[in-house]
This record gives C-alpha cells, structure tokens and sequence, in this order.
C-alpha cells in the first residue's frame, strides 16, 4: 500500500479497531444507518486523503458498526469525476476499503431508467456496465504485488450476489429487476439522442458513477454486487425536466425497503 493510503488506514483504525470483511458505498439519497449497531462515525475531511462530495445527498463519513455480527464498513457519500476530483481521488476510498481487510463490497446509486418498463422507485441489480466515461482509473496506477492491471471484467459483478439478492428481493416482496449500467462523466443529464444511443448499446440504466470504483474494486479482487435505485425516467421519455432534487427524494421514499434489502444481503453475505 502507499504512504496516503496506510495513513488513512492508521486514522480509521484509531478511530476504531476494525478488519471488515464487508465495505458498502452509498449513492444519491441512500441512508442506511439503521441498519448498523454500534456505529462510529468519522467525517471524510479527518481522514487522510479522503476528499469530500460538494453534491446533496452525500453526507462524506465513513460509518464503522456491525449487523448481526458482521463487521460492516459503510461509506456513507461518495465524490465524484464531475466535481473535478481526478478518478484517483474517486477511487481512494476503495483502496483504503481493500487495507482495511474489506472482501465483499455493496455498491448503490441512483440511476436514470432507459427501459420503459423501469419507474421511479424501482430496485435494479446490476448485472454488466458500459463505461462511457472517457477515462479508466487504472489509468497510469503503479501496479500493486499480485495484481495485475490487465483486470479481467467478464463477471465485474458477483453472479452469485445477483442470484442471491433476486431470491431474496422475491422472499421479502420487493421486486427487483437486472441490468446493465452505463456510466456517463456528467455533470449534465444525457439528452434524449444520447439515451437512444444508451439503448441501442444495450444500456438498462445510466448513472455518473459507480463504474470507477467497481473497476477498482476487481482490480483489488473484491467480490462487487451493483444495486441502483431507479430514481426518474431517462431524457425524452418523460415530459418532466431532469432535476437532482427529486433524484434524492426519490431514493428517500423507497428507504425503509432499500435498508431490509441491503440489511438481509448482509446477512447472507459469505464471511
């Protein structure tokens, strides 16, 4: 590991004395701090290295607690390429999770749904991405000892995590839909051409993130399960404007089902 990162490391674990074998990231509007017991909380600006999201609904602390025995690590907030941090910084907190001992990671967004039959408030599990955003954050990163930059992303997302949260989503009542994600640079929202194209490319769901750190993720050999919360219809399929604010509110109404939901894949998550 680098300086910056054993650093970060240091400043967590003096925080309080962990080794999670399950690290979670947060996107847009998703609050799961009730599912964690004992929770200590750190804000990312006491962190080494940690930068911190100028973007509503990311609050930027780490949350370190348990569910059911399990040591849990839940980023709650991320940054993003949009706000001008370099995909270096995006992806920091993942190689701090990696020192940190984390094997199984939970990513969530919120995303815009491309398919018609993919409304507001609908869970997706991300089943593939397409990375549409110019840039790979392995890009020029010195290689670790027993990693290899080449990163095979032909199961990017644990098959065996899709199947079991498809069979628990179908115990629990929530339906859950599979996709594939396609991760543009952002700020802006997609026009309705770009959504078209998305379509024809096999796109389910767009997001502005997600995919750098799921690539860093595998790099570092993590086992990743992807789930995005459909948050409005994409460009050109609804009449209304594209509005962040309503992305947050959206994910808020779903949020007693988004954390059974995570809170049970904690649960049936392999130590």
């Amino acid at each position: 590991m680098s300086q910056a990162i054993q650093e970060a490391v240091a400043c967590i674990r003096a925080k309080k004395d962990v080794s999670p074998a399950i690290g979670i990231i947060t996107g847009s509007g998703w609050d799961l701090t009730d599912i964690l017991d004992g929770i200590c909380e750190i804000p990312y600006r006491d962190i080494p290295g940690f930068s911190c999201s100028t973007v509503e609904g990311h609050k930027g602390r780490v949350l370190l607690g348990s569910y059911k025995g399990k040591e849990v690590l839940c980023l709650q907030g991320r940054v993003h390429y949009y706000e001008g941090y370099s995909l270096e910084e995006v992806s920091f907190p993942i190689e701090v999770l990696s020192g940190l001992g984390v094997k199984n990671i939970i990513m969530t967004n919120a995303a815009g749904g491309i398919r018609p039959y993919l409304k507001p408030g609908d869970f997706m599990v991300i089943t593939d991405h397409i990375n549409l955003m110019g840039i790979n954050p392995l890009r020029g990163l010195a290689r670790r000892e027993g990693c290899t930059r080449f990163v095979d992303m032909s199961e990017a997302y644990d098959r065996g995590l899709v199947s079991k949260v498809l069979e628990l989503g179908a115990t629990m009542g929530i339906t859950i839909h599979c996709g594939v994600l396609a991760a543009t640079s952002g700020p802006s929202y997609e026009t309705p051409a770009e959504i078209q194209m998305l379509r024809i490319l096999g796109a389910d769901a767009v997001c502005m993130s997600t995919v750098p750190e799921v690539i860093t993720s595998r790099y570092l050999g993590m086992r990743v399960l992807g789930l995005s919360m459909i948050t409005n219809c994409a460009a050109g399929l609804t009449p209304s404007p594209m509005r962040h604010t309503d992305v947050v509110r959206a994910v808020e109404r779903r949020r007693k089902d988004a954390c059974r939901l995570v809170a049970a894949v904690i649960e049936n998550m392999p130590r």
